[in-house]
């Protein structure tokens, strides 16, 4: 691996990089030392010709590459999928969680990912050997929203979802039987392709896969978090786990004004004059929001497209240079629930993306709350 990475210190373990997935492994098993699920990565990392001797410890190595979220003393188990930079992973460890296995295609999220919880996912789920994943209690992932077809019952799930990112989750709960999971997704999959995915989802999880489903759709704004977002939740349970008193929670509906988060004194990113001009202020409708710290609202939608500066769907800070600038790292961690100390080792348009595709980790963690409670 030539180029430079957040998680290059492992390279000095290995003897070949030219295996992505060695990275993974190697640091999995480093984070779950004196774990029982830690017996798998042991006998992979044996195979690789990797000398298990000069592993450092956990805690040595944590303090060493300083990493801020590491398990803790479990009450659960739990596998990340479709991981990003570990919005899930954050709120499920705050409730007592340890996780065993992560999965992340995306090169940059697995470096922010590494950065605050020392491990680097493995990568294209579509790859990933069931087998290999080791046994859990949850699984929680926001899975991209695809296609399904609406084509003939004779395979079951695998006929309705082949070539789905879904069906591989499907696939995982069938063959791990886990007591719980927490999926999310945008609320336009309800509707989308006439509301026949949604329906598919559910059947499969609830009639092929026997699990008791709960579904709805929560506003980030509701709980905590200076930031209207909208999103689509299940919560599934295993036939045998009782939860009958298992419900949705509703928020305390207090909205939180982004104004107090604000960085006054930011300089940047600015937005130029010229572009303000002939763009941003072309029109007199509304748009885009412009916030401040007086502003006592919570804002739109953070999209992963934000470095794009779009006016319709932007949302931008009066101040910096010039009069106008884009959200700062502390900001957009605000707006997601993240806590300051979170590591961004990326590019400032990477950090966007990657915020923009996260859960809001306050929504989560009370999701995660009430489900581990039926546990």
């Amino acid at each position: 691996m030539a180029r430079k990475t957040s998680y290059s210190v492992l390279k000095k373990y290995l003897p070949t990089d030219d295996f992505e997935e060695n990275y993974a492994l190697l640091s999995h098993f480093i984070q779950l030392q004196g774990s029982s699920t830690v017996t798998k990565y042991e006998q992979a990392i044996r195979l690789r010709n990797i000398n298990i001797n000069v592993l450092p410890k956990k805690n040595e190595f944590n303090k060493i590459v300083e990493i801020p979220y590491t398990n803790k003393d479990a009450k659960f188990t739990f596998i990340d999928l479709f991981a990003g930079i570990g919005g899930f992973r954050l709120a499920l460890q705050n409730c007592g969680g340890e996780c065993v296995f992560s999965s992340e295609w995306d090169d940059a999220a697995k470096q922010t990912y590494f950065a605050n919880y020392g491990e680097v996912p493995f990568g294209d789920i579509t790859k990933i050997n069931v087998d290999d994943i080791p046994e859990f209690d949850v699984l929680a992932g926001g899975f991209p929203c695809q296609p399904f077809s609406s084509i003939g019952k004779r395979e079951g799930f695998k006929h309705k979802t082949q070539g789905t990112l879904f069906f591989y989750i499907a696939e995982i709960i069938k063959m791990k039987q886990p007591k719980a999971f927490i999926l999310e997704n945008v609320p336009g999959l309800l509707t989308h392709d006439e509301g026949r995915t949604y329906k598919t989802i559910m059947e499969v999880l609830e009639k092929e896969l026997a699990y008791k489903v709960t579904s709805k759709v929560l506003n980030s704004a509701d709980f905590g978090v200076p930031q209207e977002r909208k999103r689509l939740y299940f919560i599934g349970f295993r036939k045998d786990i009782d939860s009958s008193h298992f419900e949705m929670p509703e928020g305390d509906g207090k909205k939180v004004g982004i104004g107090q988060f604000i960085e006054k004194d930011a300089k940047g990113p600015s937005i130029s004059k010229h572009l303000q001009e002939t763009y941003i202020f072309k029109k007199d409708d509304g748009h885009p929001e412009i916030i401040d710290s007086n502003s006592d609202f919570p804002v739109k939608t953070l999209c992963a497209s934000y470095h794009k500066i779009q006016r319709i769907t932007g949302t931008f800070v009066r101040g910096g240079e010039t009069g106008l600038r884009l959200l700062t790292e502390n900001e957009c961690k605000a707006i997601m629930g993240y806590p300051k100390e979170f590591k961004i080792p990326v590019s400032r348009t990477q950090m966007y993306h990657q915020f923009g595709n996260s859960v809001a980790v306050p929504v989560v963690e009370k999701l995660a709350e009430k489900m581990v409670s039926n546990l």
